[in-house]
């Protein structure tokens, strides 16, 4: 496999503290990685500079060899809305729209009819286990159910990377085991790159390959498959 994500030398502080001390990272085309870590250990500044929410203060950041962390606001903006999904702890389902409403936003935002982009979303409830649910909105879903909701938003753009943050953080075991198995299942059914931050080693498991980091750096790089 080729590395379709390289982070080379990634430094980034916020105010005097770092966050960030010369991080080196690839990703290859296809797997799913977990970047580990405990809390305050830069894992999540570090996916967030791979996805260009941030830029690193030092470092370059290319994705399918484009150096993106040059790139100007409205260029990385694009390239998130365009080929980059993401899943965050809570969701971050927009309470006012309902489910199917918020997994066709992506759609939406980049220019998509409104009955096109609804009838995108839609077989993704069935994928998922939410059939029946479209309409609700948020407020009525459990968290289980509106992180699947999420996940559709996530995956309806057919994203090249998704990049998931702590993505079973507020669930119970239970349901985050099902939610990381459909996660799986999807990625894997669509061809996606998974970069996925967690702090639990259950969550890892699911993962092709870890990633460990600690004080801004990712010092052990496990290389071999892990067992599922």
């Amino acid at each position: 496999m080729t590395a379709l994500i390289e982070a080379r030398g990634l430094e980034l502080s916020f105010g005097e503290t770092p966050a960030l001390r010369g991080a080196d990272l690839a990703v290859d085309a296809g797997e799913m990685l977990a970047v580990m870590g405990p809390s305050g250990s830069g894992k999540s500044t570090l996916l967030h500079c791979l996805a260009g929410i941030l830029v690193p203060d030092a470092g370059e950041v290319h994705v399918d060899g484009l150096r993106i962390d040059t790139l100007d606001e409205a260029r990385r903006s694009a390239l998130r809305r365009d080929r980059f999904g993401f899943v965050f702890q809570f969701g971050q389902l927009v309470p006012e729209l309902t489910a199917e409403e918020n997994v066709a936003l992506p759609l939406l935002l980049g220019g998509a009819r409104r009955t096109s982009a609804l009838a995108e979303a839609r077989p993704w409830f069935a994928r998922l286990g939410l059939d029946g649910l479209e309409h609700r909105r948020s407020g009525e879903l459990s968290g289980g159910q509106a992180q699947r909701v999420a996940l559709a938003r996530g995956l309806v753009t057919r994203p090249q990377v998704l990049f998931a943050d702590e993505p079973t953080g507020a669930l119970d075991s239970l349901t985050g085991e099902q939610v990381m198995e459909l996660m799986v299942a999807a990625a894997r059914a669509e061809g996606t790159t998974v970069v996925l931050v967690t702090h639990e080693p259950r969550v890892a498991a699911f993962a092709d390959r870890e990633a460990v980091v600690r004080d801004g750096r990712a010092t052990s790089l496990r290389t071999e498959r892990l067992a599922s």
